[in-house]
């Protein structure tokens, strides 16, 4: 594979891992209908733990079976959104004036290593793609996961400034958006 194909299909690969609705994506536009500020450092969170979880996998003894582990993961996740969501459903937009950039990153990054979504692609996707290339594939991958997380939270943010009320609207669809997520967690979980 040439650097140009790997860069590509690393930029795919973070596409793939960034851009589907699911529990980070409604956290980063919470984040964002307060301010593009706000938005960028969820996303941020969400990239360390990305970073964090990619460490893990090319670590991991491929012989392991996950399967049991990663059950567990679904509930571990679902409890996180559900506190996560309850705290959004409760927030007033006076509590974003003065976000504490530290308590939003580290909040991010507790959902990006909870969220099963993100560790189930790690552990399929990402151990996939771990025997295809190397540090061009890697570098692909996470600059399409940092135009994402400036691109996102700017879009949401000038669309909620448009009209009032609207981004109360988007932090309420996100409770509820994580809500729905953690209850389909807890049936994988059960199923699985």
């Amino acid at each position: 594979m040439t650097p140009i194909e790997e860069l590509l299909l690393g930029l795919l690969l973070g596409l793939s891992l960034v851009v589907p609705p699911g529990p980070m994506n409604a956290w980063i536009a919470a984040g964002a209908a307060r301010s593009v500020r706000t938005g960028v450092l969820t996303g941020l969170g969400a990239m360390a733990a990305d970073a964090l979880l990619g460490a893990v996998v090319y670590g991991l003894d491929r012989s392991v079976d996950l399967h049991e582990v990663v059950r567990y993961v679904y509930v571990v996740g679902a409890g996180f959104l559900v506190y996560l969501a309850w705290r959004l459903a409760r927030s007033r937009p006076s509590d974003a004036d003065r976000p504490r950039e530290g308590i939003v990153f580290a909040k991010a990054f507790a959902l990006g290593i909870s969220n099963p979504f993100q560790i189930v692609w790690w552990l399929t996707v990402g151990v996939g793609f771990a025997y295809l290339g190397g540090l061009v594939l890697l570098l692909g991958l996470f600059a399409a996961i940092a135009v994402w997380i400036v691109v996102f939270p700017s879009a949401v943010h000038a669309g909620t400034t448009r009209r009032a009320g609207l981004d109360r609207a988007v932090v309420l669809a996100s409770a509820a958006i994580l809500l729905g997520f953690a209850v389909y967690f807890v049936a994988l979980f059960v199923l699985g």
